[in-house]
């Protein structure tokens, strides 16, 4: 089976595009840092470690990198440069492989459990309400019935901005009044959607930070009034991050994984962004699948993250 192509043509060519921005830096990078240069050797490697931690894969997740590259070099004795696209992909990808099992499912796959009970989580403005609007979108068009829940009430804004998204994807929300308890909101929508046999739940969370206790407290009693209707669920704890805010990512999955038991990430806005290579950071040290990724602002941009097709549109030579 060929490790490339599990996204399909179409959804390559979107990740291509989504990722233009970083591989056009990465690739300038690269091509100084091997300039003159027909051997990786220690100067080659000292080099390729400033591009990788200066395209926001971080520092231990590079330093990782750089001492899979070089077991390599001692291994194979003598690598040249022209190899070292290839190389990153392999062993990128190699990296990427212990925190990504079980994702690569796509939208038409069987639910584990029915309903499936997703909460998402993040911060405002790193694109979780449109994140919230392309998942329902997806599994929609996937053929499963999607409901969604607006228990982000913090913010008048948020109800009326995932009413509109609802709308226009056309499927049900389950919202009350600004102010209202989000738990309540949450248990309603459950409830809903168990009544009318749904496959999908979507459940939208404050975005607010200032106080991680708070936070804590709040996503505790959600999660404990879901499973007064679904004793399991949620069934997944979806963290969106901004990934063009690069290592501020960092910090908003830190604060979160601490806040709540986050199973999977959405990492957005890679179109926008040099910085795609916070993907690769974030996965490798938090430990937790990146499940998708937002590639443009289409309904049908959100595409499920594989390793293989990710490092592939990012180190492949044009």
């Amino acid at each position: 089976m060929a490790l490339f192509g599990f996204l399909g043509k179409e959804k390559k060519e979107s990740l291509d595009k989504g990722l233009e921005k970083t591989k056009e830096s990465v690739f300038l990078k690269l091509s100084r840092a091997v300039a003159g240069k027909s051997k990786v050797d220690e100067e080659v490697l000292d080099n390729l470690e400033e591009v990788l931690v200066s395209s926001d894969v971080g520092v231990t997740t590079t330093l990782n990198i750089i001492d899979r590259i070089e077991k390599r070099v001692l291994r194979d004795k003598y690598l040249n440069t022209s190899e070292l696209n290839a190389i990153l992909k392999e062993e990128i990808a190699g990296l990427l492989e212990k925190n990504q099992s079980g994702t690569d499912l796509d939208f038409s796959s069987p639910m584990k459990y029915s309903p499936y009970v997703i909460m998402v989580v993040g911060v405002n403005g790193a694109g979780k309400t449109t994140t919230i609007a392309k998942l329902a979108y997806q599994f929609k068009a996937a053929g499963k019935k999607v409901i969604v829940g607006a228990a982000d009430t913090f913010r008048a804004a948020a109800i009326d901005q995932l009413q509109i998204w609802a709308d226009r994807v056309g499927v049900p929300i389950v919202k009350q009044q600004m102010g209202s308890d989000p738990a309540s909101v949450a248990y309603d929508t459950l409830k809903s959607a168990v009544a009318s046999d749904m496959d999908v739940v979507i459940i939208d969370t404050a975005g607010r930070l200032h106080n991680k206790i708070n936070l804590m407290t709040e996503l505790s009693k959600i999660k404990r009034v879901m499973e007064k209707v679904i004793p399991e669920a949620p069934h997944e704890v979806l963290l969106v991050l901004d990934g063009s805010t690069g290592q501020n990512a960092f910090e908003q999955a830190k604060q979160f994984t601490a806040a709540t038991d986050v199973t999977a990430l959405a990492i957005t806005k890679l179109d926008g962004t040099a910085k795609g290579g916070v993907v690769i950071g974030i996965s490798d040290q938090f430990k937790i699948p990146v499940k998708y990724i937002g590639v443009g602002e289409k309904l049908d941009d959100l595409l499920i993250f594989n390793r293989f097709d990710f490092v592939d549109s990012l180190f492949s030579e044009k």
